[in-house]
């Protein structure tokens, strides 16, 4: 095998280079203790997949689609950990153990000492081009939800008192279906015709509150008249500002906070943020199984398991959404590839030592593995409740009442999700807890995004690792560049859930790649007094066997349907 010294890890201060061994705790407050990454990566996956991409997927599959948010959480955990078991036995980052994979290298920006890229790796630089626009909608997200919370102008608060042009065409679709005696609702079963019912009679509501603007925009779309202002603006989605100068001021302040800020600091406050959120969420789920309209009952739930594909109506393909979320929902393919960087940053590798022939070593080495396992499968408790939690509220409320959380009614319309339980508090409650995960995931992944992408720069050439601490002074850069980047993709006016749905695209055509590194690292260059038994590589393979079939099934929806 070769030596880790080809590829080093981030910077000295977590390279296992150094002579730091330290045998791994073994009793439970000591492992505790030395718990952390996981609850990073748990504290980036809350925010864009459970509270966005799950909840939209809830809301417009309903229950059918539980089999696949429950896969989705646990396959990825066994790709996860074999990554993790590489970093830690050779002290490299994630790029560093996917470079060695063999395959086609272009390297025109490469160091003669050094291997080209290979194609791994330049497929991870487009996926993280598309997860800086995957960060814009989340910014874009806090900066809805500060808008509503403490609006500036009022124009953003304003603007979405009017439902979206689709939620008015789905309303007079509805109402000529009801006017020709229900006969489109006919082949319907009494549940969905109870959802469009309601859904129906909560827009008429809305829309008759809106007096006469309202209808005026309502007889505009009933005549196919245009719904633009005089200035040629739309009057449905006007150019708000109040989202935007909130969403500078969030990015602004992640960037110097990253910047000044240490490991400590980025973990314990997404811990907090993320938890707290959490068990509200859980806890409105389990007050809407009381209820007789919001309920999911226990055949619903078993049609959820029974591996179902529901079809796409009005405009809507639910199972695209669904595979989009695949990509983001328990460890995305971005948290597969930083979940080792915290893991070095932790100092799993640095306490287990350079690599050795000693048994002394295999014995560190497996105890610090043994708290990476551990590590792994608590976030993957804590993210799978999370992930349920988020999707039975999609469908329990938002897909009975025909609702689609998009656009720049993202966060309003996913506010709705807590109406039923905590009435006139919800908003609030629902807005600060938004405010919280959102946030927790747009700077965990900032964070992690600074070491990646400083470290990537590395094997494209960019970075001369002759020079001392050129890496962390790029970590810095990045620190500091990336959340603004983030803000420019969102004040283009893209709509921040499609931008979430792109990058999870990505990152799930991105996770069999990371299936077929972690299979071939597990075969070619784990000292095999570390190699796992048979069961683990059964598991393993059958993970990195859902993953190709998810990824290769999305890009298959996408391309030739």
């Amino acid at each position: 095998m070769e030596s880790q010294q080809e590829n080093n890890a981030l910077d000295p201060s977590v390279d296992s280079t150094l002579e730091e061994s330290i045998k791994a705790p073994t009793d439970f407050w000591g492992i505790v203790k030395r718990l952390g990454p996981g609850l990073i990566v748990a504290g980036s996956i809350v925010g864009s997949g459970e509270l966005i991409a799950t909840t939209k997927t809830g809301a417009q599959a309903g229950i059918a689609l539980l089999w696949l948010i429950i896969v989705g959480c646990l396959i990825k955990v066994f790709v996860q950990i074999e990554l993790g078991r590489y970093s830690i036995s050779r002290g490299e980052t994630t790029l560093a153990a996917l470079n060695h994979v063999p395959g086609p290298r272009l390297g025109f920006l490469s160091t003669q000492s050094q291997k080209p890229p290979n194609w791994i790796l330049w497929f991870w630089l487009v996926m993280s081009l598309c997860t800086i626009g995957q960060l814009g909608g989340i910014v874009g997200g806090v900066g809805q939800a500060l808008a509503l919370t403490l609006p500036i102008k009022g124009d953003y608060l304003q603007a979405i008192q009017y439902p979206s042009e689709k939620e008015f065409v789905h309303y007079l679709e509805l109402e000529e279906a009801l006017n020709d005696e229900q006969k489109a609702l006919a082949d319907l079963s009494p549940a969905e015709r109870d959802r469009y019912l309601r859904g129906h009679a909560k827009m008429k509501q809305r829309i008759e509150n809106l007096q006469a603007a309202g209808q005026v925009i309502l007889e505009k779309i009933r005549n196919d008249d245009s719904l633009l202002d005089k200035d040629g603006k739309s009057i449905l989605e006007p150019q708000t500002w109040d989202d935007k100068i909130w969403a500078s001021v969030i990015a602004i302040f992640t960037s110097f906070l990253l910047y000044y800020g240490r490991y400590n600091l980025i973990e314990h406050l997404s811990t907090i943020l993320v938890v707290s959120f959490t068990f509200i969420t859980i806890g409105n789920v389990i007050s809407l199984q009381t209820s007789d309209i919001w309920s999911i009952s226990t055949a619903e739930i078993i049609q959820g398991l029974s591996f179902g594909i529901p079809e796409a109506t009005g405009g809507m393909n639910p199972l695209l959404t669904a595979l989009a979320a695949f990509g983001i929902i328990g460890v995305g393919a971005t948290e597969l590839i930083a979940y080792p960087y915290w893991c070095l940053e932790k100092g799993y590798a640095r306490f287990t030592g350079p690599h050795s022939e000693d048994e002394a070593w295999a014995d560190r080495a497996k105890g610090w593995m043994r708290v990476m396992k551990i590590d792994a499968f608590a976030s993957m408790c804590i993210y799978t409740f999370a992930t349920l939690a988020f999707y039975l509220m999609g469908v329990a409320v938002l897909h009975k009442e025909g609702l689609d959380p998009d656009g720049m009614r993202m966060v309003s319309t996913l506010a709705e999700a807590y109406v039923p339980v905590f009435g006139t508090f919800a908003k609030w409650l629902f807005l600060s807890g938004a405010i919280a995960v959102l946030y927790s995931t747009f700077l965990v992944a900032n964070a992690a995004n600074a070491r990646i992408f400083s470290d990537g720069l590395r094997f494209f050439g960019i970075v001369d690792e002759s020079k001392p601490d050129s890496l962390q002074n790029w970590i810095k850069i990045m620190s500091l560049i990336l959340p603004v980047l983030c803000l420019a993709v969102f004040l283009t006016g893209a709509n921040p859930v499609r931008l979430v749905l792109i990058a999870g695209t990505m990152q799930a055509i991105m996770l069999p790649m990371l299936g077929v590194a972690a299979i071939y690292l597990r075969y070619t260059r784990i000292d095999a007094r570390l190699a796992p038994g048979r069961l683990w590589d059964l598991m393993l393979f059958l993970s990195c066997l859902g993953l190709l079939l998810a990824g290769g099934y999305g890009v298959y929806k996408q391309l030739f349907t």
